[in-house]
């Protein structure tokens, strides 16, 4: 379960103590040291005298965003081209502002990503840039890392180039803005063609067997003194933006593949035991998965409103493991799908927020060009797989610990009450649940079998260690 948008309020100070408490003890901080901040601040002081020469400053970019994000890595701008389709996908010229082993650099190498527990972002870098000189904000004129991918009518790649470039984004949207401009017929050409080629996109993806979880993020709001969790299913728009980015890191991973140097991010097919056990799972809980279904389009056929099928895409994650990053420099690794992608890929459009992305832009751009790879990245691409899967672990221990204290938080008051329940897993004597409402998932201690709709009683909500504890009524 994802959790957004916590504004911790009147309704528990003990909430706010143990996700406080949470982040001392992963020792993580949203602070820099003064070094960093300084190198950042005087980096942003002479970002205009370090923009590219080339520019796009005439063509109409826009930012699709979560609504109360200044971190802007992307911005787009989509157009027929004959039959088919231009699209220009401007990244943050985040290479711009950070001296490889200079303060900044160290940091990021240190932190690996930004954070998102429920009650601030913690971020990769210092907010002058990352949410002010490097972000592309609307009116403002940004470096920017420059993808043009020419489509056919099907959406796919007939070319690709790379430049980094002056741009100017025109508008910020958020999700629920561009899907209704979108559904009422309302918005400009560039932002209508998102529906239009990122459904085909999306075709593609079917194509080549490509997959995603689709589950509904929680948020958390305050209601009457207490808090509630709201299940928010995404907008159609978000997963049209995402396919756009999907491609650009699907175009990263070619390009450094024929370059023969790079970093991709890999994630193996399923092994057997973990496919028989969804097999298993899927049928306990009423939608069995059919042998000649390929996983992605069973995916897409659940609904994540019935909570049984919720249950199904939760268990689903057990086939998105192993996960990581494979650097290379001369043989290229026979190891190189995202499986889950279901094609070569490697994360290039989140400079601001992720570290890997900002070496394969830097790679990427050399070998697009016809120029060496500065030396001072491709050192660097040993060290990243190490230094991201520490961030990711760290990511999971966090969001681990801040979910399991809010849905504490949340049900503290109901201690004694019954709940209407889906079993997603059981053994000897006890086993996990599956909540209606609210949609959590807890441990339950009786008699139960997997894909049984039970009534559980609340026996234990403690905040602090995030304990919570059902046994069947």
């Amino acid at each position: 379960m994802t959790l957004h948008n916590v504004r911790l309020g009147t309704a528990d100070g003990e909430l706010a103590k143990a996700l406080a408490a949470i982040r001392e003890e992963l020792d993580v901080t949203a602070e820099f040291p003064p070094e960093v901040e300084a190198e950042a601040t005087a980096a942003a002081a002479v970002a205009s005298e370090t923009l590219p020469e080339l520019d796009l400053l005439d063509v109409p970019f826009i930012t699709i965003d979560p609504s109360d994000a200044m971190d802007l890595d992307q911005a787009m701008h989509l157009e027929r081209r004959g039959a088919g389709y231009r699209v220009r996908y401007a990244i943050a010229d985040v290479p711009a502002f950070v001296k490889p082993g200079g303060a900044i650099d160290t940091e990021a190498r240190k932190r690996g990503q930004t954070l998102y527990p429920p009650d601030g972002r913690i971020p990769l870098h210092p907010l002058v840039l990352s949410e002010s000189a490097a972000s592309l904000l609307p009116g403002e004129t940004r470096g920017a890392y420059v993808w043009t991918f020419d489509l056919d009518a099907d959406a796919r790649v007939t070319a690709t180039t790379l430049k980094r470039t002056r741009v100017r984004s025109r508008a910020r949207f958020d999700y629920p803005q561009v899907q209704a401009q979108i559904d009422s017929g309302t918005a400009p050409e560039s932002v209508l063609l998102l529906k239009e080629i990122g459904r085909a996109l999306v075709a593609l993806e079917r194509e080549r067997g490509g997959a995603s979880l689709g589950r509904p993020d929680q948020e958390i709001h305050e209601e009457n003194g207490r808090y509630v969790l709201v299940r928010r299913q995404p907008v159609e728009a978000e997963n049209w933006n995402a396919q756009i980015s999907l491609m650009t890191g699907m175009a990263a991973a070619t390009i450094m593949i024929v370059g023969g140097v790079g970093i991709l991010r890999t994630m193996p097919a399923p092994d057997e035991e973990s496919v028989t056990w969804f097999h298993r799972r899927a049928a306990a809980l009423g939608t069995p998965w059919q042998e000649s279904v390929e996983y992605g389009a069973y995916l897409r056929t659940l609904n994540p409103a019935d909570p049984k099928q919720l249950a199904i895409l939760h268990a689903a994650a057990t086939l998105f493991r192993g996960a990581g990053y494979t650097a290379f420099d001369g043989a290229v690794p026979e190891e190189r799908i995202q499986s889950a992608v279901g094609a070569p890929y490697a994360h290039a459009t989140a400079p601001l927020r992720r570290l890997v992305d900002r070496f394969v832009l830097v790679v990427c751009d050399a070998l697009a060009n016809g120029r060496d790879v500065p030396a001072w990245a491709r050192a660097a691409l040993p060290e990243l797989p190490a230094i991201m899967a520490k961030s990711d672990a760290l990511a999971g221990r966090l969001d681990h610990a801040a979910v399991s204290a809010i849905e504490a938080a949340v049900l503290r008051d109901r201690v004694g009450e019954t709940f209407t329940a889906t079993v997603i897993a059981s053994t000897n004597g006890s086993g996990h649940i599956q909540l209606v409402d609210p949609a959590v998932t807890a441990e339950c201690v009786g008699k139960i079998s997997a894909g049984q709709v039970i009534t559980a009683r609340l026996v234990e909500a403690d905040i602090a260690p995030g304990t919570v504890r059902f046994e069947v009524a």
